[in-house]
């Protein structure tokens, strides 16, 4: 004779759990898409943190797997940028740097920008890349281009340490700005997050986003231009110029990430855009990739 069995039903509208009754016998987790936009659930999130830890682990793994120099290219990509930024923007172009040495100048803003275009390329790609898991197992879908971001922050904390070398080289101190640091990144964290998340759902519809992904990030650096000089204060947000660049948010991030970490002067009155366009992104990212991801493993 057969046990009886207790079901739990998740509300395709609030995606509350309805309990088993008492006394009923095992579980058995009926799991159906949820319908209309849907927020973050951050508590399921959090319970499949250890997913996200692997899933970033094997991205690390997988990106140096059978490489000579292995995470040593977390390095020399900012390294070479800014090799070739320093021969043609610091001395045969000549643009500002704020007073500092330009190598210097180059490399901060190079590292936070390498970082945003690596989350970015890694979590458009990842969906798509993870195929197989999406099509056998459920998931918080949300955790493969959060786990692709993850990635890159180990990247970013290893390039991070040539910037302290080169700041002991050059004499450039931090200041207490140094303390902001961890709340910029953040804040570019979040930007990398709300355009990778969106472009991996288009990516699962539109493969076309695989191929122009790499082309927009460089027609994307090349838009800010607090990477490769420093702005004259009258042309942040004056005139026209000046208002098309304040739209973009990773030419305040930029400038802000470096100011704070060789101790310059904090842009506070550009700080409620700072934190506000990420934390757009970031929503607007989110919330399309919830709505469609119910669709991923018929369409992957």
């Amino acid at each position: 004779m057969s046990s009886p069995i207790a079901a739990i039903e998740r509300h395709p509208d609030t995606g509350a759990v309805s309990p088993p009754h008492a006394g009923a016998g095992p579980c058995v987790a009926v799991i159906g898409p949820l319908e209309g936009w849907q927020w973050i659930d951050l508590a399921e999130l959090w319970r499949f943190r250890e997913l996200v830890y692997f899933l970033a682990w094997r991205d690390v793994k997988v990106r140096y797997k059978q490489t000579v120099l292995g995470i040593a290219w977390a390095i020399l990509q900012p390294l070479m940028m800014m090799a070739v930024f320093t021969v043609f923007f610091g001395r045969m172009a000549g643009v500002p740097s704020a007073g500092l040495p330009y190598p210097l100048f180059a490399y901060a803003g190079l590292l936070s920008w390498t970082f945003c275009a690596t989350a970015v390329t890694g979590a458009s790609n990842s969906v798509v890349s993870s195929e197989r898991l999406i099509t056998k197992i459920y998931f918080p879908r949300l955790a493969i281009p959060f786990a692709a971001v993850g990635a890159a922050v180990v990247d970013f904390a290893v390039a991070l340490s040539l910037l302290f070398i080169m700041m002991l080289w050059y004499g450039v101190s931090p200041g207490v700005g140094l303390f902001a640091v961890p709340a910029v990144f953040s804040l570019i964290v979040l930007m990398a997050l709300g355009v990778g998340t969106l472009l991996a759902a288009l990516n699962v519809a539109y493969r076309d986003f695989r191929y122009v992904t790499p082309f927009l990030l460089q027609l994307w650096m090349f838009a800010t231009p607090t990477v490769y000089m420093q702005l004259p204060e009258s042309q942040v947000g004056g005139g026209l110029l000046g208002s098309l660049l304040a739209l973009n948010p990773m030419t305040g991030l930029v400038d802000a990430f470096r100011t704070v970490a060789l101790g310059g002067v904090i842009p506070w009155s550009r700080l409620g855009w700072l934190t506000l366009a990420p934390l757009a992104t970031f929503a607007v990212g989110c919330l399309y990739f919830r709505r469609v991801e119910d669709r991923f493993a018929d369409v992957i």
